[in-house]
């Protein structure tokens, strides 16, 4: 029962950080009149922390896992608004699934060559040098 209690602490600590996060991105969205969405400026906060350890990996991680985990949820609400909105996308369906596609395919791109990037440097920061 103690241990219970003190994974859901866990839990709770780690979803505290991430919202702190998200709120400080909120905070930024509000005060710099750029036209970035306050989620950018949590998810750049976010990987700053992580990739200078100022926030270690295992104080999101479970929290990160889990809100992976039900991603797909997520995505639900945005699919029943399209349905209700299906008179006004049907004249323009073949053209919005091409930019969606293609969109969807830069992305995958991008963040797949961003990942390799920093793989590849994590190695070779580990790697000694041989004299």
């Amino acid at each position: 029962m103690i241990h219970q209690g003190r994974q859901n602490m866990k839990f709770i600590k780690q979803f505290s950080i991430i919202l702190i996060i998200s709120l400080i991105g909120e905070a930024l969205h509000y005060f710099i009149p750029l036209p970035v969405p306050a989620s950018i400026y949590g998810l750049l906060i976010m990987l700053a922390g992580l990739y200078t350890k100022l926030i270690p990996l295992d104080s999101v991680r479970e929290a990160s896992f889990f809100l992976i985990d039900i991603m797909p949820l997520m995505f639900i609400p945005a699919a029943v608004g399209l349905l209700d909105s299906w008179g006004l996308l049907r004249p323009i369906l073949v053209p919005f699934l091409v930019i969606t596609l293609v969109s969807t395919v830069v992305v995958m791109v991008v963040t797949g060559k961003i990942t390799q990037f920093f793989i590849r440097s994590d190695k070779e920061k580990k790697v000694p040098e041989h004299e």
